[in-house]
């Protein structure tokens, strides 16, 4: 006869309840679809009853998202179901470093770590080489994260500026026909990178390290001829970028500066001529100081219907390839 084991979980007020659980407990009935035990929430308590080893999975479960919870991150349905599947996997040990691998704070005060086992080990692989290749589709974080990466290390005076960059116009890069200055030029291109930088930041220290030219933000073929020294560098889109041109770059890394280089082999938009970014991660693979990571639909964070979509296409073109 299997022992029933049953738990209380006690929550410091309705609030924390609310957010553990879910609105009308829908992050509950999750948890009670995927797990064969009871679960009664009452007040600011839940109970869970039911075979031991599967309780003290829940419990596991609700006890890292109360400590996340109190770290100041707001649950969503992804960390739930993050969770859940590594305990069904057997990696509950890796739950507690997952969710207390803080790499900074936000200007706001939100603390900003990896959600999924790929991104750790993307943070790893920047941490240890000095050209780091994230790919992966959207919604992965490659580009989010690598910003992070960048913020951390200049305010650790690790670098002295950051240095981010992306094709423009499909790698074309016919930055004369467009209006404007160079930075008007180039400011719907490079809009991701605005963006992350001021979430981490805030408007106004973005504002200022780019005044001071701290922050540098320009077109990869304004690249060419510099040796890129105490910087942390970010080309962004770079399966838009020519064999030519990735050389060409890699080639601007000097010291004490780190290059991280991020795309999706899965949106090239080049005609008749292969990816820069699949060209380097084949040639460079075994070159020392260079590491590289492939993130996948597993570490797909944006709404869940964001990674159906993912999946749905690899589905698709599976089969368009094979009929060819």
């Amino acid at each position: 006869m299997k022992k029933v084991l049953e738990k209380k979980i006690i929550f410091q007020d309705r609030k924390e309840a609310v957010s553990l659980l879910g609105k009308n407990d829908v992050y509950l009935h999750v948890l009670s679809e995927n797990f064969d035990c009871r679960m009664i929430s009452r007040g600011d308590a839940l109970e869970i009853i039911g075979e031991e080893e599967i309780t003290a999975q829940v419990v596991k479960i609700v006890e890292e998202l109360q400590y996340l919870y109190r770290q100041g991150t707001m649950l969503t349905m992804h960390e739930v179901r993050y969770s859940i599947s590594l305990v069904q996997q057997g990696k509950s040990d890796v739950l507690h470093h997952l969710f207390s691998s803080a790499i900074l704070v936000t200007a706001k005060g939100r603390q900003v770590r990896p959600k999924t086992l790929g991104q750790c080990m993307y943070l790893d692989v920047i941490r240890h080489n000095s050209i780091t290749f994230g790919i992966g589709p959207a919604g992965t974080g490659k580009t989010y994260l690598a910003v992070v990466m960048a913020v951390a290390a200049l305010r650790n005076h690790e670098v002295d500026k950051i240095i981010l960059t992306r094709p423009a116009v499909e790698a074309g890069e016919h930055l004369g026909f467009l209006p404007g200055d160079l930075q008007e030029k180039v400011d719907p291109y490079l809009r991701p990178l605005y963006d992350a930088l001021q979430d981490i930041m805030g408007i106004d220290t973005y504002q200022k390290l780019m005044a001071k030219n701290i922050i540098e933000i320009a077109p990869l073929a304004y690249m060419r001829g510099r040796t890129l020294d105490d910087a942390f560098i970010i080309l962004d889109e770079a399966q838009n970028t020519t064999g030519k041109q990735m050389k060409m770059f890699l080639t601007r890394l000097g010291f004490g500066s780190k290059m991280v280089v991020t795309g999706d082999l899965g949106q090239i938009d080049l005609r008749g001529t292969r990816s820069g970014l699949a060209e380097a991660s084949e040639v460079l693979r075994d070159v020392e100081g260079v590491g590289g990571i492939y993130l996948d639909v597993k570490d797909v964070i944006r709404h869940d219907v964001v990674a159906r979509i993912v999946q749905a296409y690899d589905v698709y073109e599976e089969k368009k390839s094979a009929e060819v």
